[in-house]
């Protein structure tokens, strides 16, 4: 098949998007590639589609659990194999999906970067077909990042064992310096180098000093009909506003991570079929969504970066059609994001001190524990080992940047079940165990024959109802099989996870580059100062602020961002003002008429432009005229 063959059978689409073909035949050609894309720019199709036409696997590093699940569905949905690998995640399901990638057909394996430095991926990846390396979010690999993920660093050590394969690395928002970091990092071989322009001609931007925010929400919303996004910085804020639109008359829900997946899932899908007006939300939500008729993204707080604030406002009017990104913000708001910013770097001691309390709270001894994931509870902790709560906070998510830990309050699984033994091993164990017997038939009859090859859903209370036995009773059977190993049960989880990404330091040597540190520090407090000068700039077309901020050369003003509108008001009251001097002037000699000569002497101390621009309009008009003398009289007829 040909590769616009492949995006209509796959996709529906009979065209590229622009730019999209040519990486593709670059990803053909067998060259690197670095693509820069907005939000919604297709970067997908541009490693999907090459894929798809090609012998093999094609690797995809993202740092994102989220959105990792969220491509290989909806590539499921579109009958093309696809797997994921991220912690939480049992061996054997690991086992499995690389299987699949060298004997079966899998096309896509999305992994996190953490994953490629684990001796069963390298070992495999030998034995894989691996015609394409997708490195998605790639600005994650710099220092001068937004996100800065340091397992990226090894990437380009992973690609050692698949010298012959091109790489592409695809991304939203780079500044120069991160493309620059990203094209050496990944150690790309004469890359060719794609970039949209970071204007978006159909999407005004604007940034309101607002007190009142929740009236002048209400006041968008009411102005701009179509769904929307607002964005605000907590959990709390989401239910809190969703729930003050709901009793104005607006449909709108909220969502955020703490949620469970079922409650994500029903919140997202509800918003996407359009059954709820307006999502109030944290940055958790949005990531990998394709929903093009978003028409407008508010922003409740100052997001901490432009690349942040652009990837969450490119989330309106990917259709094309005009949308609106509108920020609301007070002078508090400003020098809140300065305090929180500085607030994130927390001190060395600090670090060490959290990181040791971690190690012994999980009871993980010095050189263990390794992907190994805990139950995690922060106020639990923080009470345990006497560490203030915020500082505690910021102190994990500092061990979490630099690659210690990660954190994911996404964990709120449903069960999952799977048989280890085979057909014949399992009927010895029913005879050998009777009271089990029932109890094994019953799964086999409610879950089938994927329970031997698969991990399978399940439900508790389902299966007591119909075993007629209490919940707890079935988990003890459930637990009973899994430790005489003839089930893998992983029972649903109900609290946060914490897992380690490297063997346990000892805290006192824990390798941490303060040099770095004090960097980084000082580029967050960069990054945070570039968010409010564009806040707060008073005349600066906003597209423009936002393409010299990413390295591209300012185009022409968007004429439809506040600023741009403000200007062009003041202008148009400008010419008003004008337009009443001219005539004026003209009405005192309306006899003879004045010449334009006289005129421009007259106005000599104005804009010779803005003179001429009013005259020219006035004489359309035919508000003035010139009589047979070449003079301009005012037109009384």
């Amino acid at each position: 098949m040909t590769i616009r063959q492949i995006l209509q059978q796959f996709w529906g689409y009979t065209n590229f998007r622009p730019m999209q073909e040519d990486v593709v035949n670059t990803v053909l050609a067998r060259q690197d590639s670095l693509v820069l894309m907005p939000t919604g720019g297709g970067k997908s199709i541009c490693f999907q589609v090459p894929t798809l036409a090609m012998k093999g696997v094609c690797i995809v590093v993202t740092p994102l659990i989220a959105l990792m699940k969220d491509q290989v569905e909806q590539l499921r949905r579109r009958g093309i194999p696809a797997a994921a690998i991220y912690s939480g995640m049992h061996y054997r399901e690991i086992d499995t999906a690389l299987d699949n990638c060298i004997y079966g057909n899998t096309k896509f394996l999305y992994v996190s970067p953490e994953r490629l430095r684990t001796e069963l991926v390298i070992e495999r990846v030998k034995q894989m077909t691996v015609c394409l390396l997708a490195v998605d979010e790639a600005h994650c690999i710099s220092a001068w990042g937004y996100d800065f993920r340091p397992p990226y660093l090894q990437i380009a050590e992973f690609r050692e064992l698949i010298p012959d394969t091109p790489v592409i690395a695809l991304t939203a928002s780079a500044t120069p310096d991160v493309q620059t970091d990203i094209v050496e990092k990944l150690a790309l071989k004469a890359p060719q180098v794609f970039r949209q322009s970071f204007a978006r001609a159909n999407l005004s931007y604007s940034a309101v000093l607002e007190e009142n925010k929740e009236a002048r929400l209400l006041r968008v919303l009411q102005n701009v009909p179509g769904c929307a996004i607002v964005y605000v910085r907590s959990r709390k804020q989401t239910q809190n506003i969703a729930q003050w639109l709901v009793r104005q008359g607006i449909s709108a829900d909220f969502y955020h991570a703490g949620l469970t997946t079922l409650q994500r899932a029903e919140k997202q899908d509800a918003w996407i079929q359009n059954r709820t007006r307006v999502v109030v939300a944290t940055n958790a939500f949005g990531m990998g969504i394709d929903k093009p008729d978003v028409r407008v993204v508010v922003h409740l707080d100052v997001p901490d970066s432009l690349e942040a604030y652009y990837q969450e406002a490119g989330r309106a009017g990917r259709d094309g059609q005009k949308a609106y990104a509108v920020m609301l913000y007070t002078a508090g708001d400003l020098e809140n994001l300065t305090f929180r910013t500085e607030q994130l770097y927390q001190p060395v001691e600090m670090l060490r001190r959290v990181y040791q309390a971690i190690a012994n709270y999980a009871a993980v001894p010095v050189g263990g524990g390794e992907f190994n994931s805990y139950d995690f509870d922060l106020s639990a902790f923080a009470n345990t080992f006497k560490l203030p709560p915020q500082e505690t906070h910021y102190a994990l998510k500092q061990l979490q940047l630099e690659g210690f830990i990660q954190l994911n309050e996404n964990y709120y699984h449903p069960s999952r079940l799977t048989i280890v033994l085979d057909n014949r091993q399992l009927y010895e164990f029913q005879v050998l165990h009777p009271r089990f017997d029932s109890f094994l038939k019953l799964l086999l009859r409610m879950y089938g024959g994927e329970l031997f090859t698969d991990f399978i859903t399940i439900s508790e209370s389902t299966l007591a109802r119909t075993f007629l036995i209490n919940q707890p009773e079935i988990e003890t059977l459930l637990q009973q099989l899994h430790e005489r190993n003839v089930v893998i049960y992983e029972k649903q989880k109900d609290k946060p996870q914490l897992t380690f990404l490297t063997p346990r330091y000892d805290a006192a040597s824990l390798p941490i580059n303060f040099q770095e540190l004090a960097r980084r520090k000082e580029l967050a407090m960069r990054k945070v100062q570039a968010a409010i000068l564009y806040t707060e700039h008073p005349t600066q077309c906003r597209t423009r602020l936002l393409q010299a901020y990413f390295g591209e050369k300012p185009g022409e003003a968007c004429g439809i961002c506040d600023n741009c509108i403000k200007k062009k008001k003041k202008a148009e009251a400008n010419l008003s003002a004008v337009r009443e001097q001219v005539r004026d002037y003209v009405a005192l000699a309306n006899g003879p008429g004045v010449s334009p000569k006289q005129l421009s002497h007259y106005f000599s101390q104005m804009d010779a432009d803005t003179l001429a621009q009013t005259v020219k309009q006035m004489l359309a008009e035919e508000e003035i005229q010139y009589n047979k003398n070449g003079n301009l009289t005012l037109n009384l007829g």
